[in-house]
């Protein structure tokens, strides 16, 4: 396994909304053995409310400081010896300082879903405060890709069996 998952031993998934990183994310912890975490749910757990709630009440950019509060967290967690896989927020990659954070940190992996099966997601929930606006929701997976694509694995969503994405990721030449 690369030196740099041994001394930070953390993968950090990223991708667009619905794109699968709780699921896989789950799944590829339990085949470590290894904690998951999903930085989405803990932000709700510390806040006692929706990120859609603090959307709508507090604004994107308090959401997003502490997300990458929550993320810093989990990073001293991981560099403290708690072997982790990470499911990111859709935007917390976007913010430079969490990038280079987890640069220093672990590996990030991003999962490289296709629009379209976002949009079919994403339709079946209603929980999700950036997708009310279908235009703008097109224009934000747009605007995203090209930072997601700094990642240090890239993964193709091809399948809806979180097991191909787990399979892949494990395969990779980093995780050697």
């Amino acid at each position: 396994m690369n030196l740099k998952i041994k001394s930070t031993p953390g993968l950090y998934l990223l991708g667009f909304m619905a794109s699968g990183k709780s699921t896989v994310g789950r799944h590829l912890a339990d085949r470590l053995g290894w904690s998951f975490f999903d930085t989405d749910h803990e932000i709700e757990a510390a806040e006692k409310t929706s990120i859609a709630e603090i959307f709508d009440m507090r604004g994107e950019a308090e959401f997003r400081r502490i997300e990458s509060e929550i993320l810093r967290e989990h990073v001293h967690w991981i560099e403290r010896g708690r072997s982790s896989v990470v499911a990111l927020g859709g935007g917390a990659f976007l913010a430079r300082e969490n990038r280079d954070l987890l640069a220093e940190h672990g590996i990030t992996v991003w999962l490289d879903c296709p629009f379209e099966i976002i949009q079919r997601r994403v339709a079946e929930s209603a929980h999700r405060p950036l997708a009310r606006d279908p235009e703008k929701f097109a224009a934000l997976y747009k605007a995203r890709v090209e930072t997601y694509r700094l990642a240090d694995i890239h993964v193709p969503i091809e399948s809806e069996d979180p097991q191909h994405a787990v399979d892949t990721i494990l395969a990779h030449p980093l995780l050697k």
